[in-house]
């Protein structure tokens, strides 16, 4: 009989267990599915938006830790969880910028051209590239790296050689100064007028403070206080540049024929190379326009031309894009996209910015992408949110 107690009141236990163990994993799937739902809302794409949060359990409550960029997200996902009475839980959701910086949460890229990284070591992918002068957002740093944000919103890993760090006042006085924009492909600025001792390289779309000028050249002061001056002929000042933009089909074929022969760099968005995304980038942001970093993102903007081949309804100017189709079992994948020119050919950073065309007959065919075309989008004053008008934007300047 004691043995039978014994048994009876063992197995008892082991449903008691069962049926808690049950209940928590109900809760933790309903933890799960709510930080799921948040993230594809809130940050759907992870190149631009941080909502890195996972759940961890001590004996008594639920614990959500993680980190996000995004005070909207945290928020939302708090209201969901604040709604669920039988659920205990502790917030440790760290909220970007992060309070280490001490303030300094704006930057300036400090140098002609800063290799962004997709994880904050020299060894790691090049996820992009940013320009002299470009201003970011910073979230946290780690050893010598910064997690930054550009203003087509992508993240990555700068180098704390790359950049020079300010808070708000700082940025604010930085976009208010004078500037110049470089526009040759490549050149230098000099420490004088003698123009024998170079201060920096510089590439095309570097922007910079302009201090005065002399007959041939501007004075300038790069954000960690270097002075140097800049050829005049290589150069513009950035309102006389602004003002005076009106993108059209043939000033885009202009600047990218401009950029013949540039070398292939994946990740790359300037001309010490570039791939195929950063050379339509590249394109566009010469013309006054900040576009999305990757082709994958490009193909979600502007107006839907043609996706039969049907180049006859294509303009120059006109972005077209390649990758696989969808199937029953698969979704589209775009990994290419390049300009159309006029006269059935495109421009294209494959191996470096070169020439192809889409007619079978033509000594320059393509038939490996003639054969993977997906669709083609106008984007040349099209309205779109994710397309930027720096005329219309002060993104360098106020």
């Amino acid at each position: 009989m004691k043995r039978y107690k014994i048994e009876h009141l063992l197995t008892g236990i082991l449903i008691l267990l069962l049926v808690s163990c049950t209940e928590k994993s109900k809760k933790e799937a309903m933890l799960l599915e709510s930080i799921s739902e948040v993230k594809k809302q809130y940050a759907p794409d992870k190149r631009t938006a941080l909502f890195d949060v996972h759940v961890f359990t001590n004996t008594e409550k639920y614990i959500i830790k993680g980190e996000s960029n995004m005070p909207e997200a945290v928020q939302a996902l708090k209201q969901v969880l604040d709604s669920k009475t039988d659920l205990e839980y502790v917030n440790e959701i760290e909220v970007l910028p992060s309070k280490s910086l001490d303030g300094k949460t704006h930057a300036v890229i400090n140098i002609s051209v800063a290799n962004l990284r997709s994880n904050p070591k020299h060894s790691a992918e090049l996820a992009t590239q940013a320009t002299l002068g470009t201003p970011v957002k910073v979230f946290k740093k780690e050893e010598n790296w910064y997690y930054i944000q550009t203003p087509d919103k992508y993240l990555s890993w700068v180098n704390v050689g790359g950049i020079v760090l300010m808070d708000d006042t700082q940025a604010q006085n930085w976009k208010s100064t004078t500037k110049l924009i470089y526009t040759q492909t490549a050149g230098y600025s000099y420490q004088d007028t003698q123009a024998t001792q170079r201060v920096s390289d510089l590439v095309a779309g570097d922007i910079i403070e302009m201090t005065g000028e002399t007959d041939d050249f501007f004075e300038v002061q790069y954000p960690d206080g270097r002075k140097a001056v800049v050829r005049k002929e290589e150069s513009e000042p950035y309102d006389a540049w602004l003002e005076k933009l009106e993108p059209t089909q043939e000033s885009l074929v202009k600047t990218s024929k401009t950029l013949m022969g540039v070398p292939y760099l994946w990740g790359g968005t300037s001309t010490k190379g570039m791939d195929c995304s950063g050379f339509t980038k590249t394109i566009f942001f010469l013309n006054g326009m900040v576009i999305p970093r990757d082709a994958s993102q490009q193909v979600h903007t502007g107006k839907a031309i043609d996706s039969v081949k049907n180049f006859d309804k294509l303009q120059k100017g006109d972005l077209l894009f390649f990758g696989r189709k969808a199937t029953d079992s698969t979704a589209e994948k775009v990994v290419h996209v390049g300009m159309w020119i006029g006269n059935n050919e495109f421009i294209h950073a494959s191996e470096m910015v070169r020439i192809n065309s889409m007619d079978p007959n033509a000594d320059n065919y393509d038939e490996h992408n003639h054969n993977r075309y997906l669709r083609s989008k106008r984007i040349l004053k099209e309205n779109d949110d994710a397309l930027i008008s720096l005329v219309k934007n002060p993104v360098f300047k106020d």
